[in-house]
């Protein structure tokens, strides 16, 4: 192969490499609860919005104990057995944060809520589990499920850190209902997402308070974009040299 062949291949190669990582299908589940630790009769005490690559596909509440299905996505798997799956963790679970909640021993006036859980899947790969605890409002506490490593956001959250990571039970539910329950719901959902119209969002994009644990796979594109650079360069350099010889070769044959 000509150095002039070799230099297009590579960047043939590049572009390709490029357009792979543009197209791999990424998706992720979110799901955010609002907890009410105390709550008057006939009033709902876990309300929860679900969405799917940042769209929203089901809502469901306490006082009804029923998932209302919105958009495409939450039509798609209304009627299947993964809807009545969601509809019994999703009590469980919130009953589960409201005792939590109780338990929490927050300075006077502060309330804790808002618990989120993050499911992200790369080619149908599990790539990342996350829960974020607000106070105020304000993001907290983090759980990299992966790694179950605790992260204070919010110094008032200390505390709170202190005494969950010695809660092995709370630990361990938080990370079956991640890295079980909702990975394998979304795998499931990830199926009718491939026949929905729209654009998939990346990865990078989904993240909104985890940490970017796709670090491993932009650091993988670097490596091989730096390696195809340094080749080309490689190619180039031979190219020159030859080129140069054959002048050199060209002059001694005219004396």
């Amino acid at each position: 192969m000509s150095p002039v062949y070799s230099t297009s291949y590579l960047l043939l190669l590049l572009l390709l490499l490029v357009e792979a990582w543009k197209t791999v299908s990424t998706h992720s589940l979110c799901l955010d609860f609002t907890v009410k630790p105390q709550s008057r009769p006939g009033e709902s005490w876990c309300e929860v919005q679900g969405s799917v690559d940042k769209t929203a596909f089901l809502q469901y509440d306490s006082e009804s104990n029923k998932i209302k299905p919105l958009g495409h996505l939450g039509k798609e798997v209304n009627a299947t057995k993964t809807w009545t799956q969601l509809t019994e963790m999703l009590r469980e679970l919130g009953q589960d944060l409201r005792m939590i909640l109780l338990d929490m021993d927050l300075e006077k006036n502060k309330t804790m809520g808002k618990p989120r859980c993050l499911v992200s899947l790369k080619e149908k790969n599990h790539i990342g589990s996350f829960w974020n605890f607000s106070i105020d409002g304000q993001p907290s506490l983090y759980l990299n499920v992966m790694h179950m490593e605790w992260t204070v956001i919010n110094p008032r959250a200390r505390g709170i850190k202190e005494k969950w990571e010695n809660e092995k039970e709370l630990t361990e539910r938080l990370r079956k209902v991640s890295m079980g329950d909702c990975n394998h719901w979304l795998r499931e959902f990830s199926e009718h997402l491939e026949e929905m119209p729209g654009r998939e969002l990346s990865y990078y994009e989904s993240q909104q308070d985890g940490k970017d644990v796709g670090i491993l796979f932009k650091g993988l594109m670097t490596s091989l974009l730096g390696i195809i650079i340094v080749l080309i360069l490689v190619v180039s350099h031979h190219h020159l040299h030859g080129h140069q010889v054959l002048k050199e070769i060209n002059r001694h044959q005219e004396r």
